[in-house]
């Protein structure tokens, strides 16, 4: 015991320091979010993540969206447990054969009007995966898409560009 307790003291830390975004950015980005969405959208619009068969990639970075760095909350954007009570759909993954009729109803239980947004390469274009036997690939080839946001997966800040996107145009 006594030897784990030396090495940990000699070890000391040895995690990397993380690379964080300039806060005047983030700022200024959420700053833009909120302009729209009080203008717009009554103060705040809501979300439903899908996962359609993804690795969980992108879900780590959309749920890193509510940690107390990005604290998206304060800029009006809420994530609902039902699509009933969603705005904007965001969908990950290519959409695994048992996942399409989940997505489609889904797609149909979120009210009009709503914004579909494919998260991620996989969500994009099928990534790896394409069209299969087991996959139907691109969101896109299930439900219709309004914004595709690239990157495997997109960081939190990819995403508040992409929804901001989403809300100008």
């Amino acid at each position: 015991m006594l030897r784990l307790f030396k090495k940990i003291i000699t070890t000391g830390v040895v995690t990397e320091k993380c690379k964080v975004p300039k806060e005047d950015e983030l700022e200024r980005l959420g700053i833009q979010i909120k302009n729209h969405i009080d203008k717009n959208f009554s103060g705040s619009i809501t979300i439903r993540a899908v996962d359609a068969g993804s690795c969980n990639g992108c879900e780590l970075e959309i749920h890193a969206l509510n940690n107390p760095y990005y604290d998206i909350e304060r800029f009006g954007i809420h994530f609902a447990a039902s699509p009933r009570h969603a705005d904007v759909l965001l969908v990950t993954g290519p959409v695994s054969r048992h996942m399409q009729t989940a997505l489609l109803r889904t797609y149909e239980a979120t009210p009009n009007p709503k914004w579909v947004v494919a998260v991620g390469d996989c969500a994009a274009c099928g990534g790896e995966f394409g069209v299969s036997y087991a996959s139907c690939g691109a969101v896109s080839n299930v439900i219709p898409v309004d914004v595709v946001i690239a990157g495997c997966p997109p960081t939190p800040q990819a995403l508040m560009k992409g929804l901001l996107g989403l809300m100008k145009g």
